[in-house]
């Protein structure tokens, strides 16, 4: 009598049992900042630059263990277009990734965390001299956040992405750090002169805003002795020819008389 029970209650205790065990959760979504700036529809420049630095993947697996999150500023198409002609294709690819980690801030800041948060505040990028910082200032009582980063000033705009851990802002301005562009480069020196003609390596050239005396030569020396010889003679001469003028005018006038 007991097993048969046992045998009967069997499918009921199997259900209690299952209905027991909660369901494993859902994995959460997994963040995707392209898709996000490939939804917005204005962010074509950004993306190549994410990819042709390998940011986005950098990123990518940094928001699969993050504690802090992120934030990112999105820079639009027109943004880039302000830019001066060629101003990306004259950095250097180390250039490059350091701008667009220029752009990243290593902590999740809601609007909200902006009005209250300290500046300066550190950036992913970095060069000899440090960790590059921006500042950011809000507007009391407004929404109205901008970024300055020492060269200029951006506004942020549209909220693109808003929930822990990455908070994506659209700024219609391109975030220049100021150790890449806040300087222009110096000339290089000038090379140092060699000095006197003396110093110069025997057989080299010597230079056009350089004047070299030259010694005469025998030739020029032989035509100036003979025009000095020459005026003598001549001088000579007509001394001669006065005295015979006078003495002729002396006879001429003992005749006469």
């Amino acid at each position: 009598m007991a097993s048969g029970a046992l045998l009967i209650l069997l499918p009921f205790l199997a259900a209690v049992a299952a209905a027991d065990v909660a369901p494993a959760p859902a994995p959460p979504p997994q963040l995707n900042l392209t898709g996000i700036l490939e939804k917005g529809g204005q962010y074509s420049t950004l993306l190549r630059l994410l990819n042709a630095t390998r940011v986005n993947d950098q990123l990518s697996s940094q928001l699969k263990s993050t504690y802090d999150g992120l934030t990112f500023f999105a820079p639009t198409d027109a943004a880039f277009a302000m830019l001066r002609p060629g101003t990306l294709n004259g950095l250097t690819d180390q250039e490059q990734v350091q701008l667009v980690l220029y752009h990243v801030l290593p902590r999740y800041y809601s609007l909200t965390t902006f009005q209250t948060t300290s500046n300066p505040l550190r950036t992913q990028a970095s060069g000899p001299g440090g960790v590059y910082t921006v500042n950011v200032t809000t507007t009391t009582g407004q929404s109205l956040v901008n970024v300055s980063t020492g060269v200029a000033a951006v506004p942020v705009g549209t909220t693109l992405f808003a929930e822990f851990p990455l908070a994506v802002y659209s700024v219609d301005g391109v975030l220049l750090p100021e150790q890449i562009f806040g300087k222009a480069k110096a000339p290089a020196p000038a090379p140092a002169s060699t000095g006197k003609a003396k110093e110069r390596k025997k057989g080299g050239a010597v230079p056009k805003n350089e004047v070299v005396a030259t010694a005469p030569t025998a030739g020029a020396g032989e035509d100036s002795d003979e025009s000095t010889n020459a005026a003598a003679v001549a001088g000579a001469s007509m001394a001669w020819g006065a005295v015979w003028a006078v003495a002729l005018v002396g006879v001429v006038n003992l005749v006469i008389a």
